[in-house]
């Protein structure tokens, strides 16, 4: 059992085991050995290489890249049309409000349209299987040496 006090002694209290004595299972020399432990960076690594993270992956980008690519594009046009085309961001639309008025406000609504539309995706799409991937990590983890 491992124990997670850095102040404990393992040696000292007889309970070091493989890593303490050098001798394979609990100290003794005529112990069974125990199997190996794999180190938490190899359970990472492994989670890392699995299908079901490679799929919560691959959902994730299919929609962020995209996404950020779009309302990049959409801001940039705002910001060459105010530069680039002054009289039509000028134009009135109602009153006092005019074209950028409208395309400013417009960035706002699709900054919570896009938020909305995240966390949605992620709710319906990735949570569940990474969720699941979590709880299967960790109780991989448990067991794990600590590197």
């Amino acid at each position: 059992m491992a124990v997670d006090d850095p102040w404990y002694d393992a040696t000292a209290s007889g309970w070091g085991g493989e890593a303490a004595t050098g001798v394979p299972g609990d100290g003794r020399p005529d112990a069974v050995p125990r199997q190996r432990v794999h180190s938490a960076a190899e359970i990472y690594l492994e989670v890392q290489r699995s299908p079901a993270f490679q799929e919560v992956r691959g959902r994730y980008r299919r929609f962020a890249f995209p996404a950020t690519l779009a309302f990049l594009l959409w801001y940039l046009a705002y910001v060459v049309a105010a530069t680039v085309a002054p009289g039509l961001m000028a134009r009135p639309v109602a009153g006092a409000v005019n074209v950028a008025m409208v395309a400013g406000l417009g960035q706002f609504l699709t900054t919570f349209l896009l938020t909305w539309a995240y966390a949605r995706h992620a709710r319906l799409r990735r949570d569940r299987a990474a969720l699941e991937l979590r709880w299967d990590t960790q109780e991989m983890t448990r067991g794990a040496v600590r590197s």
